[in-house]
């Protein structure tokens, strides 16, 4: 009798049935488990056919880095998309530390500690991590970013610092700083800018750049209640801001307005506005965009009064789409700010709420990186390293 054994199953069904089960921090011990396997994921999850199946991402979650896996089934017996099959699942290998926030960009994710003392670079698919320290002390309002320089094909992190805040003196009050993975080291650059960016808008990578949402710069004297706002991309290869670019609608203060990329193709804005009667969100995406101009089209317009009954949280809400399936993922507290929750809402109107567990800090909601994760072989634990002397 012959034994069957790991390497026998039918390719299809470790795809179908294996891989796209494994969470994405436990691929390493899939890629051991023998030649085949090894060869399987890399086409799996490199060739984005995982990402074509289901959402992968991360998100920070009550202070720790978590792993997402998101799809939902279509109800054989109703005819309904009633199957919902969302798993969140702690990151062992950054437990040891508290996380405040993560940005991802072409496989690697930036994780900013909640102390402020650093930042921590992750390669989940080769479990490799790298720890970054400032240049000048780093703050829990700087804002950062995660992109890449397409000439040189090395990721590279901006840095927006509040002088109000930090240590540096009232000359720099505000400026902005550069890392570069390649050379380890921090960079001034030169920008003026003329426009505002709040500390909790984190922005959104894609293509390598990375978009905000901006108001319109005013005198600290000057009381606005309406500012122009727009979006600007910062591109991580010419180290430049690019122009003005125009959003489908006008926000006003403390309304919502979040940005989340869709596979690293197109890029979508949540806005959810506040009326005396009416709680409405809508969400575009992106039918064309790149640093200097942009197009959209609407997804999606819902009546979140009847659903879930309040505004998200306009400081802090996070979500990602799913075109394919015709649904927004938006992360928040619930309305009595006892539970993590997911809320699933669909174009058609339909609506799910899943609860991810007690939410115990509540100065940190949950927080989650709207690109679907692909895998990277970029390396970054290469530091260049001072060679030893010889003893004489």
């Amino acid at each position: 009798m012959t034994m069957t054994t790991i390497s026998d199953i039918p390719p299809k069904l470790v795809g179908k049935k294996i891989l796209r089960r494994v969470p994405i921090t436990s691929l390493g011990a899939v890629r051991s488990a023998c030649k085949l396997w090894n060869s399987l994921s890399r086409d799996w999850f490199l060739g984005k056919a995982a990402a074509k199946q289901q959402f992968l991402g991360f998100m920070t979650m009550e202070s720790k880095v978590c792993s997402v896996r998101f799809d939902l089934f279509k109800d054989k017996d109703r005819d309904d998309r009633g199957l919902v099959d969302i798993s969140v699942k702690h990151v062992a290998a950054l437990d040891q530390v508290e996380i405040s926030k993560v940005h991802y960009c072409k496989g690697l994710v930036l994780c900013v500690l909640k102390d402020s003392s650093s930042l921590v670079a992750w390669n989940p698919y080769l479990g490799q991590t790298r720890r970054i320290k400032p240049s000048v002390a780093f703050h829990t309002n700087d804002m950062y970013a995660l992109g890449y320089d397409k000439k040189s094909r090395s990721h590279k992190i901006v840095r927006y610092l509040d002088g109000l805040h930090s240590t540096f003196g009232t000359v720099d009050r505000l400026r902005y700083e550069i890392y570069d993975f390649s050379s380890d080291a921090w960079r001034v650059l030169d920008v003026t800018p003329h426009w505002n960016i709040e500390c909790y808008h984190r922005g959104a990578s894609l293509k390598g750049n990375s978009y905000f949402f901006a108001q319109e710069k005013v005198p600290e004297s000057v009381e606005v209640v309406e500012y122009e706002n727009f979006l600007i991309c910062f591109d991580f290869t010419s180290e430049r801001f690019g122009k003005r670019l125009a959003l489908p609608f006008q926000s006003y203060i403390e309304e919502t307005v979040t940005l989340a990329c869709v596979r690293e193709e197109q890029l979508a804005v949540l806005y959810q506005r506040w009326e005396t009667l009416l709680e409405v969100m809508q969400i575009w995406v992106t039918t064309k965009i790149d640093p200097n101009s942009v197009s959209w089209s609407r997804f999606l317009k819902v009546d979140m009064r009847p659903l879930c009954g309040f505004q998200f949280e306009y400081l802090a809400a996070s979500f990602f789409i799913d075109e394919e399936k015709k649904v927004a993922v938006v992360f928040d507290f619930d309305k009595d700010l006892v539970h993590n929750t997911a809320y699933i809402v669909g174009v058609d109107g339909y609506f799910k709420s899943v609860r991810l567990g007690e939410a115990r800090d509540r100065w940190f909601r949950p927080l989650v990186c709207s690109s679907s994760y692909l895998p990277s072989l970029v390396q970054i634990n290469n530091q260049r390293r001072k060679r030893k002397k010889r003893d004489v």
